[in-house]
């Protein structure tokens, strides 16, 4: 069916967040081929606006600018106009985002780019309103001078066309170092602004303290972990974390819950009650398990996230009126509540109280009162995509919680997803990456390839038979490797765009492959080239690759499968002989008998 350029075509989108914008006025199309030879073919510059359906910014731009019709009719007259789906092409919007921080040495989402009709950028911006205000200039206006600056200088813009972002190598004794600098010694977490969860990060420190012994990161480990954990990252009724928190001290969060979050932190918290034998560690895990499988299980895979909206109003699910938890709790139980919580009656959140608790004591029974009361709320949008590579890390985490809260149907819950994985988007030659509306999207990325690899691998350390999957990834994730550097992809409708090496809010492309391969290699009886350890806070998921490559994960040897929980976090079982602990270089004969290091 051949697509008018003169309406909005997205609703023959499956993308959840490009259906969220078909009823603009703007003539909005959706990325292909087919439409980036319409802007060669008619010379026309094209307006590319990216985001995703829980984008709190994206949603306030669709209700002003993209809604307003003088707006959407210069857009429509003057440029081809693009609504591109973040979590869908990664790949244009990390081209895009490099180049907007190249301009600006900033971004964020909704990211607007105009581009002249060969692709070469123009100009790029974010949250632009519709009528002048608070200091910024509309979209039209900002359009206009694209547009006029476009017709005079077309033959001066150049291609954009970045270098691979490796970072710089860093000596292994300067990484801890590095990383506690950054440490907020008054309120946990790195930095002295908006507090992200660090989950590259806090793996990195658990692995190295389960190598050897850190007092300096064991510390920075549990006061960051417990920031988490009790303030308003926390979802302190059904479990798992929302996004970040806008504030230095963890109280606020800017309320949108996505499932990479969720499995990282699932990750995150159970390593953390293995290494540090924290309890409460293991509490949070298993309140994060609950959100997974409440709130975003799907069928057999996982939703790709929940809103930060409820009608039009940030956090509305979430928060509480003082008088409102009184009364839903009796006296005693108030008192208990109101002891353990901080309730300041005028709110801490426009009015409202979002909770976030001073201590660790029990008190499910006042949670679940009130999370009861708050499911007969109107709930936020979730987004019901289920994306390859995100799922493909809750698989790792599932197998994770398995191994280390000593939970072995877990490890079968993950290989239940895994299945399904390769169900659904591998056939044999390529992996898709995502499914909505029940449309696969079947263009791969090296963030799924990297991914399933690393859930394939944790999962064949049980059971040979995942072996042939296994080595099957690893062959197709190694392709996207050319001429000794990785790409996140290479597609008919758009150039090749280097991978990236940033290991936030996820681990990288680049790191999960990394890893991937390098335990694939030990189960198949070879080993990997040490890597170079690269920049903490920029590449933290990736030493914990390097880490393994250097021999500071514990290989045991055995001929039969040996209990998780008497081996250290930094381990890799594999089957044969001679019996034998691996590390550092060394080999010791194995002692079946002795107690869990």
């Amino acid at each position: 069916m051949k697509t008018s350029l003169q309406r909005n075509n997205l609703d023959r989108s499956d993308s959840p967040y490009l259906r969220q914008h078909q009823d603009n006025p703007v003539w909005w199309q959706e990325w292909s081929a087919d439409i980036v030879a319409a802007a060669a073919a008619q010379a026309r510059p094209l307006f590319v606006s990216v985001g995703y359906s829980t984008c709190h910014w994206c949603h306030v731009m669709a209700a002003e600018a993209f809604s307003d019709p003088d707006t959407a009719d210069f857009l429509n007259r003057h440029f081809i106009c693009v609504k591109v789906d973040r979590e869908t092409r990664p790949d244009i919007d990390q081209q895009l985002m490099r180049f907007m921080q190249d301009q600006s040495g900033s971004g964020g989402w909704p990211l607007n780019v105009f581009l002249a009709p060969d692709l070469r950028p123009i100009f790029a911006l974010t949250y632009a309103p519709a009528v002048p205000g608070r200091g910024m200039l509309p979209l039209r206006v900002i359009a206009a001078r694209v547009l006029e600056y476009f017709s005079s200088h077309a033959g001066e813009l150049q291609p954009f066309s970045p270098a691979e972002e490796k970072p710089r190598p860093a000596p292994e004794d300067r990484l801890a170092a590095g990383l506690l600098a950054a440490l907020d010694p008054l309120h946990g977490g790195f930095g002295q602004g908006q507090k992200f969860p660090p989950h590259s990060t806090l793996l990195y420190m658990l692995y190295r303290i389960s190598a050897g012994s850190h007092p300096e990161l064991e510390k920075a480990c549990r006061f960051t972990l417990d920031a988490m954990r009790r303030g308003g990252l926390h979802d302190h009724l059904q479990g798992g974390i929302f996004r970040y928190c806008v504030d230095r001290e963890w109280a606020i969060p800017h309320f949108e819950k996505m499932l990479y979050d969720q499995a990282m932190a699932l990750w995150c918290y159970a390593l953390a009650y293995r290494v540090l034998a924290d309890e409460a560690c293991k509490t949070m895990a298993m309140g994060i398990l609950r959100c997974l499988e409440e709130t975003f299980a799907l069928g057999g895979l996982f939703a790709t996230a929940w809103d930060a909206d409820t009608g039009h109003r940030e956090g509305a699910t979430y928060v509480w009126r003082y008088d409102e938890i009184k009364a839903a709790l009796g006296d005693l139980e108030f008192a208990r509540f109101s002891a353990s919580y901080r309730l300041p009656e005028k709110g801490n959140f426009s009015g409202f109280i979002h909770l976030a608790r001073r201590d660790d004591l029990p008190l499910r029974d006042c949670e679940e009162k009130l999370l009861a009361l708050r499911r007969n709320r109107p709930q936020p949008f979730r987004d019901e995509k289920a994306l390859c590579a995100i799922n493909a890390l809750v698989a790792c985490a599932y197998v994770q919680a398995a191994r280390f809260l000593d939970r072995p149907e877990l490890e079968a819950r993950a290989a239940r997803i895994t299945r399904e994985l390769l169900a659904v988007f591998w056939d044999g030659v390529g992996l898709g990456h995502s499914l909505a509306g029940g449309a696969v999207q079947r263009q791969g990325f090296l963030g799924d390839a990297g991914a399933l690899l690393l859930a394939l691998t944790l999962l064949r350390e049980s059971d040979a038979g995942w072996n042939g999957s296994m080595n099957a990834l690893a062959a197709y994730t190694a392709s996207f490797r050319r001429e000794g550097r990785w790409i996140e992809s290479s597609l008919e409708d758009f150039h090749a765009v280097p991978a990236s090496w940033f290991d936030h809010p996820v681990p990288s492309s680049v790191s999960l492959a990394t890893l991937g391969l390098a335990r694939a290699a030990a189960l198949n009886g070879s080993r990997a080239e040490p890597l170079d350890y690269l920049q903490p806070h920029q590449s933290d998921f990736f030493n914990v690759a390097a880490m393994f490559s250097r021999g500071l994960f514990h290989q045991f040897h055995s001929r039969k499968a040996l209990s998780w929980d008497r081996l250290p976090a930094n381990s890799i079982q594999l089957r044969g002989e001679p019996e034998a602990d691996c590390f550092g270089g060394e080999c010791r004969p194995l002692r079946l008998t002795e107690a869990r290091p």
